[in-house]
């Protein structure tokens, strides 16, 4: 009996052996699909992120001039800027509910390419072929480069896939790995501050290392909510779970504090300079966390991993070219020249000029900026003439101020100094 038996239950278990094997295939196809859906929509969202912001920069070059702070809110373009960015931004925000946050994250990259494009088509000055070339080479090859980076994250991106319950959320944010990462995060992020606000180490990595630790447990926080959402909006209410909340006002907070680090950070860099190295260190740090909060790397290859960081590279390289390239705008800021008065250049006992040049970060004077004036090449000075002593023993002021007629007045003053006879 036993061995008239062995055979039916071997003829019994091939069944389910080949349907387990049929079902894998299925089941890689389709999360292949996920990532090319949530690829696109970061792509997409990306690009028209671009394309917004540059048309409400356009409207606000536009009405540059305008006595009116807010005479672009009555501007179609700039309306329709705003309406792009927030479709752009709910397609980058819906793109991490589909793929893993380790292959959205980098996609940033999109952003610069079609900002540079975009710089290069609507380029107001007129370039003869070989000076254009020389020009934007290196724009040219950035772009290509960060072209074939991007190819090669969609291509041989991670491909783990869950759904975005309430209990796999909780489960994955009380797991020993992202504890142990929260920690070490917490650590360096008190460090930084601490020198940053301290210490006076405002340098550009410091700021920028600040706003990637708060991006990184933005995109952490950005995928569940948009995870969670999806799979209510399939039928699993998630909504309910106290996880969604806390979840959605983390968020909020990161991205809030992570605006104002950026701000302060523009201020005192340059926007080429913020664009490459925030890239750089917000994608490797958010890549970082995706990697230990959602296990993106779990069950992949070493080849499949060694072409995504490749691509990482390639792409990171690209940003660098292409904002390396960018012109450095130096604000105008018109003064009074001071050495022109007697005494005034050796003020100080150590003989130290007050007054700094015309690409400094502060003008002493600075008047308000005119935007009608496209250059200055020497700075404006005020009418001097030279002092006239009394009889001696006597001090008299060497100067009185006299009201200039409307002829002799300067753009921007109302009166000058005179010798007082």
């Amino acid at each position: 009996m036993e061995g008239g038996n062995s055979p039916n239950l071997q003829l019994q278990q091939l069944p389910l052996a080949t349907a387990a094997v049929s079902v894998q295939p299925h089941t890689d196809s389709f999360s292949y699909k996920e990532n090319l859906i949530g690829a696109l929509l970061a792509i997409f969202g990306h690009l028209v992120i671009s394309i917004a912001l540059n048309l409400q920069k356009y409207s606000h070059i536009r009405l540059a001039g305008s006595k009116d702070p807010r005479a672009y809110f009555k501007t179609k373009t700039w309306w329709c800027g705003l309406f792009l960015l927030v479709l752009g931004e709910l397609g980058v925000f819906s793109s991490y509910a589909f793929a893993p946050l380790s292959l959205i994250v980098p996609l940033s990259a999109v952003s610069v390419i079609a900002s540079a494009i975009i710089g290069i088509i609507f380029i107001k000055e007129k370039w003869k072929p070989k000076d254009f070339l020389r020009r934007y080479v290196l724009s040219f090859v950035g772009c290509g480069l960060a072209i074939v980076g991007t190819y090669l994250l969609i291509t041989f991106g991670p491909n783990s896939h869950e759904k975005m319950t309430g209990e796999n959320i909780t489960r994955h944010l009380v797991s020993w790995p992202f504890l142990l990462y929260m920690l070490v995060e917490i650590i360096i992020f008190c460090l930084l501050l601490y020198f940053y606000k301290e210490k006076n180490a405002n340098y550009i990595v410091v700021i920028l290392l600040l706003v990637a630790l708060l991006g990184s447990m933005t995109v952490v926080t950005v995928k569940a909510v948009a995870g969670m959402i999806v799979v209510s909006i399939q039928g699993n209410l998630q909504l309910d779970y106290p996880i969604f909340y806390i979840m959605l006002v983390c968020m909020i907070a990161t991205a809030v504090f992570q605006a104002t680090f950026l701000a302060q950070a523009s201020q005192l860099y340059d926007s080429s300079q913020i664009a490459s190295i925030g890239y750089i260190l917000s994608t490797t740090v958010a890549i970082t966390a995706g990697a230990t909060f959602y296990l993106d790397f779990t069950g992949e290859d070493v080849l499949h991993i060694c072409m995504f960081a490749l691509g990482c590279l390639i792409a990171f390289l690209g940003v660098f070219l292409i904002t390396r390239n960018r012109k450095k705008s130096v604000p105008f800021e018109p003064y009074i020249s001071m050495d022109a008065m007697p005494g005034m250049q050796n003020m100080h006992d150590k003989g130290i000029a007050v007054q700094p040049d015309l690409k400094a970060s502060f003008s002493y004077g600075a008047l308000e900026n005119n935007d009608n004036m496209p250059e200055i090449y020497t700075p404006a000075t005020l009418p001097i003439v030279q002092e006239q002593h009394g009889s001696k023993g006597v001090s008299a002021p060497p100067y009185r101020v006299l009201e200039h007629s409307k002829k002799d007045k300067l753009p921007g003053f109302s009166t000058a100094l005179q010798p007082e006879h």
